[in-house]
C-alpha cells in the first residue's frame, strides 16, 4: 500500500514523497516531470510493488513538496542534489533510477554524475540533453514543437493562465496528448488542487525558466551553446530508454545517435501511446521497467 510523508533533505527543501513496496525491496526512484507530481506513477507502480522499494517524490516546486522562491532554486544542479539527499536521507545505498519527461532530465544529468550509488537508469519520454539541444539548432520539426518552451518562460504566463483557469491549464497541457476520457474527474482535481496552491504555478514554471536549453525561433541562426559539450561523457550504467512514439512535443529525433552516449541502451518503443505514456500504457511501461529492474 502506497504511504506518503514529508521528508526534509539536506538541501534545504522537505519533498512529500509516496513510498510503496517492501522496505527491504531493490529500491527504485521514480521522478515526475510537469505538470505532475507523484501522480504520474499511478497506475504503474502497482504493477512493480511487489518486487520494488518505489520512492516516488513530489520534485520541489510539484505537488505537496516545498516551493522554495527564485528562479535560481530550480536550476540542475539544485534538482539533482535533492535526488541524492533524498536517497541518503531515506538510508538507501544505492537505486536504480526512473525518470519521465523533466524527471528524465533530472535523470539523465544524474547519471551524467557517475555516482556509484545509481546502479540502473531508466527514461521514459525525457531527451538526452546534448541530443535535445542538438536537435533544438538543427531539426526544424523540434525546434518547431518547442516552442511552447519560450512560452513557459514568458514573464507574465502566470496571469494568463491564472485568467484562463486551471480546468483550462488541464485540458491545454494534456489534450494534444492523451484521451481525456481515461482520466477521472477525481484525478482531474487533484492536478488542479496542486496547482492552486500558493506560488505552485510559478515554482513549476521556473523548471523552464532555470534551464540553460537554447530554444531558437524557427528560421532564427544559432549555434550549440558551449554546456552542451559536458552532455556528451558516456552513461556508463545499464540503460532503458522508453519511448510512446506518438510524442509530438518530443519528436523520435530524440532517440538519434543515444547509442553513442550511453555504453549499455535499450530502447522499447510503444508505439501506440505519445508523451504521457504512464498514463496511457501502464501495463507496458511496467513490463519494460519490470525486466529492466530485475536486471535481464
Amino acid at each position: 500500500m502506497t504511504t506518503a510523508r514529508r521528508v526534509p533533505l539536506s538541501t534545504g527543501v522537505t519533498l512529500n514523497v509516496a513510498i510503496d513496496g517492501p522496505g527491504d525491496a531493490p529500491a527504485v526512484i521514480l521522478l515526475h516531470g510537469f505538470p505532475e507530481s507523484h501522480r504520474t506513477w499511478r497506475a504503474v507502480a502497482p504493477l512493480l510493488a511487489d518486487r520494488n522499494r518505489l520512492v516516488m517524490p513530489d520534485q520541489r516546486g510539484f505537488g505537496g513538496s516545498d516551493r522554495p522562491d527564485g528562479v535560481e532554486a530550480y536550476r540542475p544542479d539544485a534538482l539533482v542534489a535533492d535526488m541524492y539527499a533524498l536517497a541518503e536521507t531515506l538510508g538507501i545505498d544505492d537505486f536504480a533510477l526512473v525518470g519521465h519527461d523533466w524527471g528524465g532530465a533530472v535523470a539523465w544529468a544524474a547519471a551524467l554524475r557517475g555516482d556509484p550509488r545509481l546502479t540502473r537508469l531508466a527514461i521514459v519520454n525525457s531527451p538526452h540533453p546534448a541530443v535535445f539541444q542538438r536537435s533544438l539548432i538543427d531539426n526544424p520539426a523540434q525546434r518547431a514543437a518547442s516552442q511552447y518552451i519560450t512560452a513557459f518562460r514568458a514573464e507574465r504566463i502566470e496571469d494568463y493562465i491564472r485568467h484562463q483557469g486551471f480546468g483550462w491549464f488541464f485540458d491545454k497541457s494534456f489534450a494534444d496528448h492523451v484521451d481525456l476520457s481515461i482520466v477521472p474527474a477525481a484525478e482531474r482535481q487533484r492536478y488542479i488542487d496542486d496547482w492552486s496552491r500558493p506560488g505552485a504555478l510559478t515554482a513549476m514554471l521556473n523548471w523552464y525558466r532555470a534551464s540553460p536549453m537554447i530554444v531558437p525561433l524557427p528560421g532564427e541562426a544559432a549555434a550549440t551553446p558551449e554546456w552542451a559539450a559536458a552532455f556528451t561523457r558516456t552513461v556508463d550504467v545499464p540503460t532503458l530508454v522508453i519511448w510512446g512514439m506518438r510524442d509530438p512535443a518530443l519528436l523520435p529525433a530524440q532517440l538519434v545517435g543515444l547509442e553513442e552516449l550511453v555504453q549499455d541502451l535499450q530502447i522499447e518503443r510503444i508505439e501506440d501511446a505519445g508523451h504521457f505514456v504512464p498514463w496511457e500504457a501502464p501495463e507496458a511501461v511496467a513490463e519494460a521497467l519490470g525486466t529492466f529492474l530485475a536486471g535481464a
